[in-house]
C-alpha cells in the first residue's frame, strides 16, 4: 500500500510530472539548441509556437523518451525526437508533428512502442478527420540504433506509414521540409497534398552525402544532392519555396484555408468583398491580336478570381502550366491556365504532372476546377519523346475522364490536339465558354497545312506562295463563330468571364454536396 499517509494528495507526483515536462521542453539540451540556431533554424518547440494559434497546442505523447534512474529516482531524461499534438490554425483544428533535430538528429532510432503504445499522430488525424501537418527536420534511421537495441531489424516502415497513405484520401496533408531530411521522412515529404522547403536551410534526399560517398564514391554537397533549386525547379518533388520559416507557416495556413477539414465536409466559403458581377475591362485586350506575341496568363487569372485570392502551387516547375487555388464569390476553386510565357504554353511532361495533381486535389476535396485554355498541344521533339510524352498524355486523358468535380473551361486562345481535349470532360457538370480570340482544331493550321497538302505544295510552281494560299483559305474558316453555328459553342464577351464563373461555382455547390466522402479515384502524390 506504500507509506503515503491516508488523506494526503498527489502533489509529489504532480511535481514529478511537471519536472518531466520541463526536461522534455529542454529537447536535446543547450548544445543541441545552440547548434540548431547556429544553422539558421528554429527549434521544434519554437516552430510550434510560431505556427499554432496562441495557447491552442495540446501535446500528446510528451512524456515519451529515455529516462535514467538512480535508486528509482529520475536523474536524467532524453525526449523522443519529435513533438506532436493538436492545435488550431485560424480557428480550425489540425494534428501537428514536428521533428526535433536537437535529439539524435531527429532520428527515431530503432526502438518502437509495444503493447499499450498510444495512438500515433497520423492515426489521430485519420480518426479525428482533421488536417495533418508535418514539420520535417529528421535524418531518418541511424545505425546507432542497432547498438542501442542490441540487434538489427527488418524494414517494416509500411506498418507505420499505412495511415499516411489513407490520409491522402481523407484529410488535407502538408509537409514542410524544415532542415536536412533523409530516409523515411524524405518519403513523408511527398506523401502530402502540398509541400514546401525553406530557402538555404532545407535539403531532401533518401541518403545524404556520406551515404552517396559510401555507395557511389561521389563527393557532393547537400545543395547539389537535394537543395531547393533542384527540387522546386527541376524534379518537381517540392511545390513551393519559402524564404523563411515564418513564411513557410504562412504558406501552410493559406493552403489549408482553401480546403475542408476532411472529404466528408464542404470547403469553407469566405466573403471576399469582391462583387461576383464585376466585369474586368482589361480582359477585352488580354489576348493580343498578333498571335506571335506572348501574354501573361497570371494577369487573366488574377483579373477573374476574387482579388488577392490566387495561391499558386509549384510556380517554378512545369512552368508551361499555371496551377493553384483561388476563390470565386468566396467559394474555393482549383485554377489552371496555359502559360504562353514559357514554351509557348505547350504542355510538356512536367506541366502535365502539375495538372494531374491539381485535378486529383480538386476531386478529393470537392473543389470546382476552372481552366483557362490557350493550348498549343503536347510538347513535340526528341527531348519530349525521351521523357515519354505519349504515356504522360494518356495519363492526363485518364485523369480528366475519371474526375467528377464540376469543371469549367474558358478557351481564351488556342485549343489543339489531344492536349486540347484534356480541357474538356464528357461527363458530369461541365461547362465550356470561348472568347472571340479562340482558335481550335486537331492541329495548328500552319504546321498542319504543310503536312496535309504536302504534295500540292511541293508540285506548285511557287511552293511558298501555294502554302500561304492554302493557309489563308483555312484561316478564313477558323473563326469560332463558324464552329458555334454548327455546334452551339458559347462565345462570350471576355468581360463577362467572372460573372459567369461565379454563377457556375455557386451552382456547383449543390452537385458537390452530393459527392461528399472519399473520391472513387484515390489521390496519388
Amino acid at each position: 500500500m506504500g507509506t503515503r499517509a491516508a488523506g494526503t494528495g498527489w502533489e509529489p507526483e504532480v511535481q514529478q510530472l511537471e519536472r518531466r515536462r520541463e526536461l522534455a521542453r529542454g529537447m536535446g539540451g543547450p548544445e543541441g539548441i545552440a547548434r540548431q540556431h547556429a544553422n539558421g533554424k528554429l527549434t521544434v518547440r519554437e516552430r510550434v509556437d510560431a505556427f499554432a494559434d496562441p495557447a491552442t497546442f495540446r501535446e500528446f505523447m510528451g512524456l515519451m523518451g529515455s529516462g535514467t534512474y538512480e535508486a528509482d529516482e529520475l536523474t536524467g531524461f532524453v525526449p523522443r525526437a519529435a513533438v506532436e499534438g493538436m492545435c488550431e490554425i485560424d480557428g480550425r483544428k489540425v494534428v501537428l508533428t514536428g521533428g526535433d533535430f536537437t535529439v539524435r538528429g531527429g532520428s527515431g532510432g530503432g526502438a518502437h512502442g509495444g503493447l499499450g503504445m498510444e495512438m500515433a499522430a497520423n492515426r489521430r488525424a485519420l480518426e479525428w478527420r482533421v488536417p495533418f501537418v508535418r514539420l520535417l527536420d529528421a535524418a531518418g534511421g541511424s545505425v546507432r540504433s542497432f547498438e542501442e537495441i542490441g540487434r538489427t531489424y527488418l524494414p517494416d516502415g509500411n506498418s507505420f506509414t499505412w495511415p499516411d497513405v489513407q490520409l491522402l484520401r481523407t484529410v488535407p496533408v502538408v509537409s514542410a521540409v524544415m532542415g536536412s531530411v533523409a530516409g523515411l521522412p524524405a518519403v513523408a515529404a511527398c506523401l502530402a497534398h502540398f509541400n514546401l522547403m525553406v530557402k538555404g536551410t532545407s535539403h531532401l534526399f533518401p541518403g545524404g552525402p556520406p551515404v552517396v560517398k559510401a555507395a557511389l564514391g561521389l563527393d557532393v554537397t547537400k545543395d547539389e544532392l537535394g537543395g531547393y533549386e533542384l527540387h522546386t525547379r527541376q524534379t518537381g518533388v517540392i511545390d513551393n519555396l519559402a524564404e523563411t520559416e515564418e513564411e513557410a507557416f504562412l504558406l501552410i495556413r493559406r493552403f489549408l484555408g482553401y480546403l475542408p477539414p476532411n472529404v466528408w465536409e464542404m470547403a469553407p466559403r469566405r466573403d471576399s468583398g469582391d462583387p461576383p458581377d464585376r466585369c474586368e475591362e482589361s480582359l477585352l485586350r488580354a489576348v493580343p491580336r498578333d498571335r506571335r506575341k506572348a501574354f501573361d496568363s497570371h494577369r487573366i487569372v488574377e483579373a477573374v478570381v476574387d482579388r488577392g485570392s490566387f495561391f499558386e502551387i509549384a510556380p517554378a516547375y512545369g512552368r508551361a502550366r499555371i496551377t493553384g487555388l483561388a476563390r470565386l464569390d468566396g467559394y474555393p476553386v482549383g485554377v489552371m491556365a496555359n502559360n504562353p510565357m514559357h514554351l509557348g504554353g505547350t504542355t510538356d511532361v512536367a506541366a502535365g504532372e502539375k495538372v494531374m495533381r491539381l485535378i486529383r486535389l480538386c476531386d478529393t476535396f470537392h473543389l470546382p476546377l476552372i481552366s483557362f485554355a490557350d493550348e498549343p498541344g503536347f510538347m513535340v521533339g526528341p527531348d519530349s519523346e525521351r521523357r515519354g510524352i505519349e504515356r504522360a498524355g494518356a495519363r492526363m486523358v485518364m485523369a480528366v475522364c475519371d474526375s467528377r468535380m464540376p469543371m469549367a473551361t474558358v478557351v481564351i486562345g488556342r485549343l489543339f490536339g489531344v492536349a486540347g481535349q484534356c480541357h474538356h470532360r464528357p461527363t458530369g457538370m461541365f461547362q465550356r465558354w470561348a472568347w472571340p480570340s479562340a482558335r481550335w482544331g486537331s492541329m495548328h493550321i500552319q504546321g498542319g497545312a504543310s503536312a496535309a497538302y504536302r504534295r500540292e505544295i511541293e508540285s506548285a510552281p511557287d511552293p511558298e506562295a501555294k502554302r500561304q494560299e492554302i493557309e489563308a483559305r483555312l484561316e478564313a474558316i477558323a473563326s469560332p463563330f463558324r464552329t458555334a453555328e454548327a455546334t452551339g459553342q458559347d462565345i462570350i464577351d471576355p468581360r463577362q468571364t467572372r460573372p459567369l464563373l461565379c454563377e457556375f461555382v455557386k451552382d456547383a455547390q449543390r452537385v458537390l454536396a452530393t459527392q461528399l466522402g472519399p473520391c472513387p479515384n484515390p489521390y496519388l502524390p
